[in-house]
């Protein structure tokens, strides 16, 4: 009696057990099915909404102009250069509007707003666009100065806070988007110098705005990407700047850091640049498109199987385990203390 007792205790249990199993499938497929057609959901009247996008001569910015342009927005592109306009007006249909802006210089930020302005109307602005980015000098950060900080803090960070708050009026008449492009590095800092500082600035700007604008119907999203081929990682002006750096450093620095440690470095660059950097920006853009289309944009977006199977997760993980990880990536210098 007491085996058939403990038989029919075992069937139960069984059957209870795949009973959740079963139950929490369910359950998982149907949050992954009503996420699909949640994100699926677009706003409509594409054609009539104006678009801002900055940093458009190359990169991810010249590619979300010309996608957003194809989908029938009126796209202002803003490029650093009048050649990058030129190219990138040449490329696109006639509906695409392209400005010099450099996002450092005030008067020239003034003058595109006066531009767009005129652009809008009384529609006001649906989506900007914060894209506009360098990268160089990165590097240890004994080799930095002051200006080395500030020229990339002042694109990167101070250039996406002015555009916005300039912008800020005629996205409030359209109660429409801003998407900031920040980096993994806004989550995981690498290397040394402004860039990794100034997106996670870009991060934490992000989130404020967000909170305060909420109010208005305007909603904020960012992008963190991962590695990726522009010229932000083109290796040969890492490579030159490194030189730079390491050719004004007193003697007694360098000692310490060995005579090989800057081929080392372009070196472990080189290689991380190779491994990890996709040559297909369309992963981001399309996170940036789903930003200013989709009715429920995200509020962030992690682009890149890097970005989101390693970088992401790897910045949840305690600091011994990330410094091990990222230590993996970058030489030794000659000369180190023990402790």
């Amino acid at each position: 009696m007491g085996s058939t007792d403990d038989l029919t205790t075992y069937l139960l249990e069984v059957i209870h057990s795949h009973l959740l199993v079963t139950c929490a499938l369910l359950l998982a497929t149907a949050a992954a099915v009503l996420r699909h057609v949640r994100d699926s959901r677009e706003v409509d009247g594409l054609h009539r909404r104006h678009v801002l996008v900055t940093g458009c001569d190359s990169g991810f910015g010249n590619l979300l102009a010309r996608r957003l342009d194809a989908k029938g927005f009126h796209v202002v592109a803003a490029c650093l250069t009048r050649r990058g306009a030129a190219a990138l007006s040449a490329a696109a249909s006639r509906r695409l509007k392209t400005l010099v802006m450099d996002v450092t210089d005030s008067a020239s930020i003034r003058a595109a707003l006066e531009f767009v302005s005129r652009e809008v109307g009384e529609r006001g602005l649906w989506g900007l666009v914060n894209n506009a980015g360098r990268s160089v000098p990165i590097g240890p950060t004994e080799w930095m100065k002051l200006e080395d900080f500030t020229q990339v803090l002042d694109v990167n960070l101070i250039g996406v806070i002015e555009v916005t708050l300039q912008f800020l009026p005629l996205l409030k008449k359209a109660q429409g988007r801003v998407v900031n492009v920040a980096s993994i590095l806004g989550r995981l800092s690498l290397p040394g110098g402004g860039y990794c500082l100034s997106k996670w600035g870009v991060e934490a700007f992000s989130d404020g705005l967000r909170r305060d604008m909420r109010h208005f119907g305007i909603k904020v999203s960012i992008i963190e990407p991962g590695f990726f081929k522009t010229d932000v990682t083109r290796l040969d002006l890492i490579e030159a700047d490194l030189k730079r750096l390491w050719t004004r450093l007193p003697q007694d620095v360098k000692d310490s850091y060995g005579k090989t440690y800057l081929d080392d470095y372009v070196e472990a660059q080189a290689f991380s640049m190779g491994v990890l950097c996709s040559p297909d920006l369309s992963k981001v853009t399309r996170c940036m498109e789903h930003a200013l289309t989709a009715r429920f944009p995200r509020t962030r977006y992690a682009a890149g199987w890097d970005a989101k199977f390693f970088w992401i997760p790897l910045s949840y993980l305690p600091s011994f385990v990330s410094d091990f990880a990222t230590n993996l990536f970058l030489p030794i210098p000659k000369y180190q203390r023990h402790f």
